[in-house]
């Protein structure tokens, strides 16, 4: 067998612009989303106001998913995605003006507060269309033998920005302020604008143009329910990013119990994103189809023990090595995740099936943000947090228990069908 070339799909010109686009995007919203965390339990002080954040989000992410997933597969890919970046650019802006002192002067705290709630609210939308365009646009760019590298470049590209995202978050908000750093962030979204257009219109492969949207959505549907690989990788990181939503409380952690201030939060933030992207990069060489579904249970386990022990910890280097593998465990897992949808998704189905993944895992994200700032405001912080972690390990044991063919889930005669398939 001849040897893998591990940066093969880095030699396409046009993915590699599409890679500047994602990680700009990425960038701008991972620290996006971190600064306004920070300003939001900056005027509360209480840390049901970052679960809310969340929520602001995914309702709209959620009641979208599947309208946007159909979209995606009815519309031009590159335009639909210059359409998104507007939106978060106009969403950034806004977010600009709300965080300047001489606009916001006198304005009353709750309104101001409802403010940024409603313009993350809008985020939402925006986001809904962004994953699946994303997901869908990478198949147009690479050929078919290559989307498994080309998912763990992906994947990497997006923990590198959600490594300096949030790192940088902490510390602009320390140097410049929040307001300059929403600036920054605005400035990123027209850098991935402008990149954007360096990439060709791309042909429409669906040949159910102009279907119903019920039926569409159905047959999206049915799809992924049918397909119990994607279905059992998706349930489990869902139920994983739910119950270990642990990074959304780190303001209350650096704030109240670590009194690590704004750079320890940076630190503590980007800790996940090195161990996951350290994680890919290993995987561009180390190929993880072979034992998948064991490899992803495992994962996922390791995730929630670190989620417990940076809940317990009162040490500050305890809880950053937690983070820090939390993120490893969890680069493995979103590579086997990217890698399953790839490989088990048809052409023409790819923005419905993303808009699904968007629900399960993507969304989930915000109702896990949700569900600590809950939990945090009933139980106590430290206690939502192992909570958090400890409904990890039931359901990666759970699901290990149902499923035995998700635990012997192999990709490795898919990629071989795959090269072959020039």
């Amino acid at each position: 067998m001849a040897k893998k070339d591990p940066y093969a799909a880095l030699r396409i010109k046009e993915f590699n612009i599409f890679l500047l686009v994602r990680f700009a995007l990425v960038f701008a919203w991972s620290m996006q989303f971190i600064v306004i965390e920070w300003q939001v339990y900056s005027i509360t002080k209480n840390p049901l106001s970052l679960g809310i954040i969340g929520l602001m989000e995914v309702i709209p992410a959620v009641s979208m998913a599947l309208f946007a997933g159909h979209v995606v597969d009815q519309k031009e890919k590159r335009n639909l995605l210059v359409k998104c970046i507007i939106g978060f650019s106009v969403i950034s802006f806004g977010l600009f003006l709300l965080t300047w002192p001489e606009i916001i002067a006198g304005w009353e705290t709750n309104t101001i507060l409802y403010s940024i709630y409603f313009l993350v609210f809008l985020g939402g939308f925006v986001r809904a269309f962004i994953g699946p365009t994303v997901f869908s646009l990478i198949a147009l760019i690479v050929p078919k033998k290559l989307y498994p590298n080309a998912a763990t470049w992906s994947s990497t590209t997006w923990q590198m920005a959600s490594v300096l995202g949030p790192a940088l978050a902490g510390f602009s908000i320390h140097w410049i302020g929040v307001h300059w750093s929403m600036c920054l962030i605005f400035g990123f979204t027209v850098m991935a604008l402008i990149a954007l257009f360096k990439i060709p219109k791309k042909p429409i492969m669906n040949p159910k143009i102009g279907e119903p949207i019920g039926k569409s959505l159905k047959e999206g549907l049915r799809f992924v329910f049918s397909t119990k690989a994607i279905l059992g990788a998706l349930t489990l990181d869902m139920i994983a990013v739910l119950f270990g939503g642990a990074v959304a409380l780190l303001p209350v952690f650096a704030q109240d119990i670590l009194e690590v201030g704004s750079q320890g939060f940076g630190v503590l933030r980007a800790a996940p994103a090195v161990g996951a992207f350290l994680t890919m990069l290993v995987t561009a060489y180390m190929p993880l189809s072979k034992n998948a579904g064991m490899k992803l249970l495992s994962a996922v386990f390791g995730f929630g023990v670190c989620i417990i022990v940076f809940g317990l910890s009162e040490i500050f280097w305890i809880s950053l090595v937690a983070l820090f593998f939390s993120g490893v465990t969890d680069g493995v897992s979103v590579v086997i995740r990217q890698t399953i949808l790839q490989l088990k998704t048809p052409d023409h189905m790819r923005g419905r099936v993303s808009s699904v993944n968007s629900m399960f895992v993507g969304s989930s994200n915000e109702l896990g943000a949700f569900e600590s700032g809950l939990t945090a405001k009933l139980m106590g912080t430290v206690t939502a947090v192992v909570f958090g972690g400890t409904m990890t390990l039931i359901t990666v044991v759970t699901t290990g228990l149902v499923s035995p063919s998700f635990r012997k889930l192999d990709l490795t005669k898919d990629i071989e069908e795959n090269e072959k398939d020039v």
